[in-house]
């Protein structure tokens, strides 16, 4: 306020700051964060639900930087701290899956294929062109139905990969391992819980034969999480004496503890190590692209991964993964 020459006083209006978000506002953003990334660190999804939301952890790292902004431009301490924690604890559960290169080991080359192909409607020409230009020594199928196995070697696929063990059935149960090379079925290897899960030995040119097993257990929806943590639990460790690797549809991400679990028993995830666990194989062909990475090739950690790769497949809801190895 100051005098003007001619008589009078001249007030200037002071300017009205814009306030930001209160402090109870302010913790109402950072709270989920902050209580998803202690979930996701400390393995605590419990119960149906919360197991499927973790597959959306990806999503929430990126979400956790709006609380830390406004926690931050709100000048409010204590609350940026929590939220730059828990940023900083769901971006190294996340971003080292896309920061991974390929592996320079020697070895024998062994390449893995596996599709899940919904109730057997995945289309067949698709299944066969990728066989055809990919070469896998291994291809791995779920929810194989009785039609499609008729149907894939109609198409050529038993002159390519002559050698099976097939459990197909007419329901999402059915499942099936196709190889290039002689291979010895392994009935004693997972037991009866989740879909049909057949394991093999296959004998792959120039050293010990490799034991495979084709992943599929229930999806964690409703009472089924009982059975979907149990099939986790029950995949076999690592061996000393034995190369496995185990390629399917797990319905769990690397945001799930139960899988973490099973990596940390001699495992590691083959498009993880490549840099190409982000990208998302679940669900295809719909009118919102894939948003999960539920498909899988778990390798023994002394097998080097050169490459992985993910293409579509019409009619089915999955994307193929495929793996390019090399074998000890």
């Amino acid at each position: 306020m100051e005098s003007s020459a001619v008589g009078g006083t001249i007030v200037t209006p002071e300017r009205r700051r814009w306030k930001f978000p209160g402090t109870a506002l302010t913790w109402l953003a950072v709270t989920p964060f902050a209580a998803w990334a202690v979930a996701r660190v400390a393995g605590l999804e419990r119960g149906s639900l919360p197991t499927q939301i973790m597959t959306a952890t990806p999503y929430a790292a990126a979400g956790s930087l709006v609380p830390l902004l406004i926690a931050s431009l709100g000048r409010r301490r204590a609350a940026t701290v929590v939220a730059l924690l828990a940023t900083t604890a769901l971006g190294f559960s996340v971003l080292p899956r896309a920061l991974g290169s390929a592996e320079a080991t020697t070895g024998r080359p062994m390449r893995v294929m596996t599709i899940n192909m919904l109730f057997g409607r995945a289309d067949v020409a698709t299944i066969m062109k990728l066989v055809r230009e990919f070469q896998p020594d291994v291809l791995s199928t779920q929810e194989l139905t009785p039609g499609a196995v008729a149907d894939l070697d109609a198409a050529g696929l038993k002159e390519l990969m002559p050698h099976r063990v097939l459990q197909d059935e007419w329901s999402a149960g059915g499942s099936g391992l196709y190889s290039k090379h002689p291979l010895e079925p392994l009935w004693d290897v997972m037991p009866p819980v989740g879909h049909q899960m057949p394991a093999a030995l296959i004998s792959l040119p120039g050293g010990q034969s490799i034991e495979f097993i084709d992943a599929h257990p229930f999806p964690p929806l409703g009472p089924q999480v009982t059975s979907w943590n149990e099939a986790l639990a029950d995949f076999p460790s690592a061996s000393p004496d034995r190369i496995r690797i185990i390629a399917g549809d797990f319905n769990a991400s690397l945001d799930h503890a139960a899988l973490r679990g099973l990596l940390a028993r001699g495992y590691k995830d083959a498009a993880d190590t490549v840099g190409a666990g982000l990208i998302p194989t679940w669900p295809a062909n719909k009118r919102v692209p894939p948003i999960i990475t539920i498909d899988h090739v778990l390798v023994d950690e002394r097998v080097g991964v050169k490459e992985v790769s993910v293409r579509d497949v019409p009619r089915t809801d999955h994307r193929a993964v495929l793996a390019e190895l090399t074998v000890p």
